[in-house]
């Protein structure tokens, strides 16, 4: 069997579908289908087989998944440990962060690592969800979170304040009684759900949103007040405080990796470029901004 084969069948394996496989693996849906069917044939034995909630591997297909991820782990643990050693750095670099810190104040630093290490191959992807760095869906994730996964090694670049917000117009009009306080319903991540209906327990909601970028634009357009990362709140002059931080809406800001990375040289510039970068802004992230913003 060739490892390329029990490659594409992990995905499918992990992802529950030929249309998931084929682009969490960047190849089209039929490349897919004719491998999997190619390599039951070879086996002689089916594999996978279709239900109506996606493909479910057969006893020999669990069976042969348990033996590719054993494969899989040996062979990412030999590059971790041998990849990115040279003097001359070069190589793909997969990070992963969330959207609202992606695309605002840590583009900055995304741009002068790559800047500085032009042989490396920066690539940037931006989910919220978990990402299984263990399968190498990414070498580095940047999140938000009180405590990470036991199994990824840390390391905590920072502390992340949270506050309530409005645009300044209506906070001005609600703390002189000219308007009614609203908030905005937000689901963009546990944290901000859980801190909103701890503020506002009557959950009573005329509008919502499910993504950080959207509060923002909400609360600049008057809809009422939410929860916004200081670092967005307090560099837009749009918006006032209408609550100042407080220690339970803290979170911690980690780059994590896979233990077989630790060694990985690139890996090693990067997360002491993201140290250095953010150690010059902690203000903005832990919210150090005057009361009266």
């Amino acid at each position: 069997m060739q490892w390329d084969d029990a490659r594409i069948f992990l995905a499918v394996a992990r992802e529950g579908s030929i249309s998931s496989a084929a682009k969490r693996l960047g190849v089209q849906h039929s490349t897919v289908s004719r491998r999997i069917r190619a390599l039951e044939q070879k086996l002689a034995t089916p594999l996978v087989e279709r239900k109506a909630s996606g493909y479910v591997l057969t006893e020999t297909g669990e069976e042969l998944k348990q033996s590719a991820s054993r494969i899989e782990n040996e062979l990412l643990s030999f590059e971790g440990a041998f990849s990115g050693q040279a003097e001359d750095v070069a190589g793909e670099l997969r990070v992963t962060a969330i959207a609202n810190m992606a695309s605002t104040v840590l583009m900055p630093y995304f741009a002068r690592f790559s800047a500085a290490y032009p042989r490396i191959e920066l690539s940037v992807q931006v989910t919220n969800d978990s990402v299984r760095l263990s399968e190498r869906e990414a070498d580095v994730a940047i999140r938000q979170t009180k405590k990470p996964l036991e199994t990824l090694i840390g390391t905590r670049l920072t502390t992340v304040a949270s506050a309530v917000y409005g645009s300044r117009d209506y906070c001005a009009a609600v703390k002189s009684g000219r308007a009614a306080e609203k908030w905005i319903g937000v689901d963009c991540c546990e944290y901000h759900r859980a801190w909103t209906k701890q503020a506002w327990p009557q959950a009573e909601h005329e509008f919502y949103v499910d993504e950080t970028s959207l509060t923002l634009a909400a609360l600049k357009e008057g809809l009422g007040v939410g929860f916004l990362p200081c670092f967005l709140g307090d560099s837009d002059p749009e918006l006032a405080r209408f609550r100042e931080p407080e220690k339970q809406h803290e979170l911690g800001l980690w780059l994590l990796y896979h233990r077989d990375l630790r060694n990985t040289k690139r890996v090693a510039m990067f997360r002491d470029h993201m140290q250095r970068e953010i150690k010059q802004a902690t203000a903005l992230f832990e919210g150090a901004a005057p009361a009266s913003k």
